[in-house]
């Protein structure tokens, strides 16, 4: 099962001066920021491409599907080769926020049966720190690639598999505490989280300086969740984008995870899934529907659009 998940700064460096330099990409996206290209733009690692998360690695969002649904895999294998990957050639994906928007790209190239790729652990930061070089500008699109993409090798499951595995298995909730609880919800219908969810949000992957904190501690910090009894292990977030950053954190630490992609944004949207809300996962999954349960009163299910706070 294990793979290779991550590659240091300096092992990039070396790459990308060997004879076979792995395509780098730049997913520079944040939940409120919409100038992704133009910070890729300021300056990014010499040769990388920018990928825009909202349109190449996702579909439209909807009701059913949630914010960022995966994209139809034509279109994303369009993207990728677009992005001039070649069969066979490994792929460096990376963004400025402790990958947590890069960890998308990851994911989604696994899913589509790519298996040398990994996050530049540390993201940007890292090759900052170490005082490699950046370029400045919008490159000339690099040649197309020939990539040959198989959809599916990744396990996803739908809202009905994140109430099983949350009554049955271990469903983690990546998001930040303050939306897992219900005290915050900038962008989704409803606050609260699935009913039986444990919280573990992303950023506690994260040692200070953004790099994974290593593997023996973040073994410890999922079996405290739950990890070691659980059979079967769910990971949701607000849309499926840094749940797959917990993906990547449990990989590292030996554990499969099943992605929901629709994520907490489509959950809320329909009036008939149970919001339970607190510090606590609270019961089961019998709570009344279109209800919130749990330490904090009941939220209302009208919809918001605010573009600021929170994990995706």
């Amino acid at each position: 099962m294990s793979r290779r998940v991550l590659t240091t700064a300096a092992e990039l460096r070396d790459l990308l001066g060997s004879d076979r330099p792995p395509a780098v990409l730049d997913v520079r996206w944040a939940l409120g920021d919409p100038h992704g290209r133009g910070h890729y733009a300021a300056g990014h690692i010499p040769g990388a491409v920018y990928v825009d998360l909202d349109t190449e690695l996702a579909a439209p969002p909807s009701p059913r599907d949630g914010r960022h649904p995966l994209p139809d895999p034509d279109t994303f294998r369009s993207a990728v080769r677009r992005w001039g990957v070649r069969e066979g050639q490994a792929v460096v994906v990376h963004d400025d926020l402790g990958n947590t928007a890069a960890a998308r790209a990851w994911w989604l190239l696994r899913y589509a049966g790519l298996t040398d790729v990994t996050l530049l652990d540390g993201a940007l930061g890292a090759w900052r720190a170490a005082g490699l070089p950046l370029e400045t500008g919008i490159p000339a699109a690099p040649a197309p690639g020939d990539v040959v993409l198989r959809a599916g090798a990744l396990p996803v499951t739908d809202a009905d598999g994140a109430a099983e595995l949350a009554a049955d298995g271990l469903l983690l909730d990546a998001r930040a505490g303050e939306r897992y609880r219900g005290d915050a919800e900038p962008v989704d219908p409803r606050a609260g989280h699935i009913p039986g969810a444990v919280s573990a949000p992303t950023g506690e992957n994260l040692a200070a300086d953004g790099t994974f904190l290593p593997a023996d501690v973040l073994r410890e910090r999922f079996e405290k969740a739950g990890a070691g009894a659980a059979a079967r292990i769910g990971v949701y977030c607000g849309s499926g984008v840094t749940a797959a950053h917990q993906i990547a954190a449990l990989e590292i630490a030996g554990f499969e995870a099943v992605l929901f992609p629709g994520s907490w944004s489509a959950w809320s949207a329909d009036p008939g899934r149970p919001a339970a809300t607190g510090p606590l996962p609270s019961g089961p999954l019998s709570v009344a529907r279109g209800s919130s349960v749990g330490g904090s009163s009941a939220r209302g299910s009208s919809a918001k659009d605010s573009s600021v706070g929170g994990s995706s």
